[in-house]
């Protein structure tokens, strides 16, 4: 699988590089955060929104909305699932990490969605990008054997656990958390979770 990087312009549609951000104190702040053999996820950390940079992304990328910060760590290398939001995701790489993305467009009509419209991005360490809301997306992938880390920033109490059972019809069927859609794939366990399994074609691996 081609592997672009999130500076070419076939990453615009998905999402941009922000600038003018000082990212050095989140990123030395995830130092001491786990880096386990599969994948964790922790949507929010008080010690991270307490740094300077939180105030700057609340203001400027969220219009002042309250907004939480937590972290993808781990190791992966597959697909598995996508998923989107009502809202735009914003991530900085503390290592390299590549980014398995799609387009919210090329759902079928019965919300499946076929895996080889696919693309891989690599997303460099150190740098900060939106991941527009239109843009699928699930946990990142290693560059290299030593595993990723990633901080996650998105509204606040996106990816809690839903508070009300919705019925399984049209798109609420994908309805997996709180401002989260999810498609899983068939070779995952995310079935017995209860998210809607619609991923069409291989369960794209990048090892």
């Amino acid at each position: 699988m081609e592997i672009k990087s999130v500076f070419d312009k076939e990453f615009r549609k998905y999402g941009q590089v922000l600038k003018n951000y000082d990212c050095t104190e989140i990123i030395e702040k995830m130092s001491s955060t786990p880096l386990p053999n599969d994948v964790i996820y922790e949507p929010s950390i008080k010690e991270l929104e307490q740094l300077k940079i939180a105030e700057e992304l609340k203001a400027r990328e969220y219009g002042e909305l309250p907004i939480q910060i937590g972290y993808c760590n781990g190791n992966n290398y597959l697909l598995n699932a996508i998923e989107y939001h009502r809202s735009s995701e914003i991530n900085i790489a503390v290592t390299d990490l590549i980014l398995l993305i799609g387009c919210q467009k090329d759902i079928n009509d019965d919300f499946t969605y076929e895996t080889s419209k696919i693309e891989a991005f690599k997303v460099p360490a150190g740098t900060i990008i939106e991941v527009y809301a239109t843009t699928l997306h699930y946990a990142p992938c290693n560059v290299d054997e030593s595993g990723f880390k990633c901080v996650v920033v998105l509204p606040r109490d996106t990816n809690l656990p839903l508070e009300n059972e919705t019925e399984k019809n049209g798109e609420d069927a994908l309805l997996f958390a709180r401002n989260k859609w999810l498609i899983g794939h068939k070779d995952t366990d995310l079935g017995a979770q209860g998210a809607f399994i619609g991923l069409i074609g291989q369960n794209i691996s990048l090892k």
